[in-house]
Formats: structure tokens, sequence, C-alpha cells
């Protein structure tokens, strides 16, 4: 059985099988111009030129990935970005004249003469002469995943470059996604979603497995960005990516998952032992992550951040805590 090394981001990946590299030509992250070496080749060669990849004369070529669930999109419009910031960040995004952004309601910090705002129902990907009906199923795939009905599109009219910038929500890090570089699709959680191009669709994505959908911390439904344009999340704290390789595993806090691409098999697993799942502090479940394909986790999801300050806030009228006074509740002594 060969042994193939592929060549990704440029870097060695493997060994995988033939039928693994077939597998993964299907399922879009590879194409025929994709390096790919075996012991035996003085180079690297292209997918579609290696003959072991030909079935019945033709080559992997002929063998096209996949269509995006739901059929063909807008094209997305084309926008250059700059992130902003560390712990508090913020994407300044540059549009040229009738280029246009869509951004979830109130994520607005500053936008420069020229450019014109507009609210608009649904998830603005829809084209100007869609149906009505169109516009409905838009919006409602916004309320199924808990965001408003209303986007906001902001559109340049003015000749050359103007400027529009999206804030973070509470403090972590944005992250930039180009769709096409992930056959079109990204699953995330639901609210992540901080801005886009216009043309990228914001849909619902139904979790399949009743375990993943009962226990998995994003319920039934989790938020998929479709086109082939620039997406922008928001996740807490620090941001790691992780590409897994054919069948490696990754097990995960449920709260932690911000993004996954849609050939990562997202499951859900029991923490072994009563003892430490009454007792350990991480809960019964974990998401169990099996590739190939590449996730996003963060370190500090809302809801835990959420949960401490409500652990720390007064429960009760002007009840204190105490906490930072080298006196602690001494000071009690002297309030009214």
């Amino acid at each position: 059985m060969s042994t193939w090394f592929v060549a990704v981001d440029g870097k060695s990946r493997g060994p995988f099988t033939q039928e693994q590299i077939k597998e993964g030509f299907g399922a879009g992250l590879y194409t025929p111009q994709t390096l790919i070496w075996k012991k035996g080749y003085e180079a690297w060669q292209p997918l579609g030129e290696v003959p072991e990849f030909r079935q019945g004369g033709s080559s992997v070529q002929s063998m096209a990935p996949p269509p995006v669930d739901g059929g063909s999109l807008q094209k997305a419009h084309e926008i250059d970005f700059e992130i902003f910031g560390h712990e508090m960040q913020f994407v300044e995004v540059e549009l040229d004249q009738h280029e246009s952004a869509v951004a979830e309601a109130g994520a607005m910090m500053y936008m420069e003469d020229g450019i014109e705002m507009e609210t608009v129902f649904g998830d603005g990907s829809e084209s100007a002469s869609g149906s009505l009906m169109d516009k409905f199923l838009g919006a409602g795939k916004r309320l199924i995943t808990g965001e408003s009905l209303f986007c906001t599109v902001f559109t340049s009219k003015a000749p050359g470059k103007k400027r529009v910038a999206f804030a973070a929500p509470y403090p972590g890090k944005i992250i930039p996604l180009d769709l096409k570089d992930y056959n079109g699709t990204i699953i995330c959680q639901k609210d992540a979603f901080l801005c886009a191009a216009k043309g990228v669709s914001i849909g619902v994505h139904f979790q399949k497995r009743i375990g993943v959908a009962l226990f998995g911390g994003e319920g039934f439904i989790m938020q998929k960005l479709e086109g082939d344009g620039l997406a922008f999340v928001h996740a807490g704290g620090t941001i790691i990516e992780k590409e897994l390789g054919y069948g490696e595993s990754l097990r995960v806090d449920t709260g932690c998952l911000v993004a996954l691409t849609k050939s990562v098999n997202y499951d859900i697993q029991t923490v072994s032992g009563i003892k430490s799942g009454i007792f350990g502090g991480e809960g019964f479940f974990f998401a169990h992550l099996t590739g190939p394909g590449h996730v996003w986790l963060q370190s500090l999801p809302f809801s835990r951040l959420a949960g401490k300050i409500h652990q720390a806030a007064p429960q009760t009228g002007t009840q204190s805590r105490g906490e930072g006074s080298v006196i602690g509740g001494l000071g009690k002594l002297f309030q009214d």
C-alpha cells in the first residue's frame, strides 16, 4: 500500500493512503493543484497529474467537489480589512465605491463620510431582485439562531476608498475567514458572527445527533456561514486553531468550541467516572472532534465569563463580598 504525503499551507502532512487522499479531494480539502509526494518521487507532484489517481483514463480533475448546501450563492463583494487592538479588538473594513459589508445590529463602531447605512430584512445576502419569500426565509434563519430579524448593510457611495469599523462585544479575538479556503462553508457557534462581505449567507446548521443537540452546549442549532467571501467571527480570550488529520481526534470543553469546517465529525463524549463528572468541574460531557478538517477554539467562553461575574456580584441589595480590601468584611461596620 502506497504512503502519500500532502503539502498543506507549506507544510508536509501525512502519511495517508490513496483512499484517504481521494476522500479528502471529494470533501474539498484538496484540489488538482495540491502537491503530493511518496517514496520514489524526485519532487512533489500536482494531484491531478499523478497516474494513481486516474480512474478509467480520467484524472481526479473530473472529480468535482460537492456543491455547497443550498445551491449556488451570490458572488460576495471583495473587501480589504485591518484588525486593531489585542484584548478588545475591532476590524476596519475598506470599501470601494458600490461595495458593501453586512453586520449584526449594534456592531458598528464608526464609518467615514460617503458610506450609507441601511437596515435590511434577513441576512443581506439576497439580491435586490430576490422574492419576498427569499427574504422571509433569510430572516427566519436568523430568528432560529437567536439573532435579530434584521441586518445592517454598509455601502460606499463615494469614489475612492471608504472605511467602516465593527467592534467586538466582549474581550477576545476577531477571526477573519475567507470562505473560499474552506470549501465555502464554516459552522460556528450562534453568537460568533460579527460581520462579512455582502453576499455571504448567514444560515442555520441543525445537529443531526441527539447527543450533540442535547449536551453539546449549542443545542440543536449552530450558525452556518456560506459563500465565497470574507467573514469575521468573534470569540473570547485567546484563540487557537487546530488542523486535524484523517482519524485524528480532539476532546474539547463544549463551550470552548468556536467554529469548524463541515468535514469535521462533531460528537459528544461522556466524562469517564461519576466522581470526575461531579467533582471535576468540567461537566459530564466533552465535544469529541474527529478529522479531517479545521477547528477554532477559544480559551474564555462568554458563558464562563458571565458565570464568574454573576458569582462575584452582590446577590441581594447592597451585599458586599469584600474582595480587594485589606479590612475585608470589617469595612461594613463603617457603612450607614
